[in-house]
């Protein structure tokens, strides 16, 4: 199965892993709507809807920039319209958009609680609900959302739990959607990193040290176009983790998403929210 002329609204795609994934369904000759927040280059990050765009198209695919805050539901209801008018429906919903503060309760006020909230949950939920009437006109519709495997571990709360509640917020909506709409043919899955993965989050939490032991954001693309060309029928409600996808497809070449030469899997900085249970590599 192939991406050629599928239509794909891809959240907080004007960098890292989102533009990732939309560079390799552009290599199929996708459409591909960008809904983000960056109109204007940024003083400390590269990357704008329009650059976004001009990539894709190099890439052999048709782009569409969208200035977009996914908290404003006109907003969303507009970008949602426009992706429609341009391209004549939406066979995917890719939800990448997320914001992030590893902070403890008494390190995280309000305001910060409440962008995190906004923007992973609430604006996954969001988009999902103005999405789901055009994706119901679909031959293979799918919506992935860029969260991790439900794993209700202390750990992965204690830390940092208004960032956790996000998060898992995310992966509910795989859970709740992939049965509610299942008649529909609409397949809800989640994906998520085995390890850190090198991106502009990536490099504000742990700088160039944690970008030199993170793998490629390509990675995340190939596992998602792994799971974006699957039947929107067979595949659904699951929490993958990239490399487990990959090595089921055949891959056996990971050092590819290596950020060095001669890097070992053990150099690699594992990611928050991987369960014990992932099975290792080689599987």
């Amino acid at each position: 199965m192939s991406l050629k002329c599928k239509t794909l609204l891809i959240t907080g795609g004007s960098r890292g892993i989102g533009l990732a994934i939309a560079l390799r369904a552009a290599r199929d000759g996708a459409n591909i709507a960008i809904a983000a927040k960056t109109s204007e280059p940024h003083p400390k990050l590269a990357g704008t809807i329009h650059t976004a765009v001009e990539d894709i198209v190099k890439a052999g695919g048709k782009g569409l920039p969208i200035q977009c805050d996914i908290r404003d539901e006109a907003q969303v209801a507009a970008a949602v319209a426009k992706t429609v008018e341009t391209f004549g429906g939406i066979d995917i919903l890719v939800n990448n958009a997320s914001a992030l503060s590893l902070t403890g309760t008494m390190e995280t006020d309000m305001k910060r609680y409440d962008l995190m909230n906004g923007i992973n949950a609430r604006g996954t939920y969001m988009l999902g609900r103005h999405c789901i009437p055009h994706l119901r006109k679909a031959a293979n519709p799918h919506i992935l959302t860029l969260s991790p495997p439900l794993d209700m571990k202390v750990k992965w709360f204690a830390p940092h739990v208004a960032y956790s509640m996000a998060k898992y917020g995310m992966s509910m909506c795989t859970l709740g959607w992939s049965e509610e709409f299942r008649k529909d043919g609409i397949a809800a899955n989640s994906l998520w990193p085995r390890t850190a993965i090198a991106t502009a989050a990536v490099n504000m939490i742990g700088g160039d040290d944690l970008m030199r032991r993170s793998r490629k954001p390509e990675i995340m693309a190939d596992a998602a176009y792994v799971i974006l060309t699957k039947s929107s029928r067979e595949f659904t409600g699951n929490f993958c983790i990239d490399d487990v996808v990959l090595h089921e497809a055949g891959v056996r070449d990971f050092a590819q998403y290596h950020p060095a030469p001669g890097m070992k899997e053990s150099d690699l900085w594992v990611d928050f929210f991987v369960p014990d249970e992932t099975p290792a590599l080689p599987i």
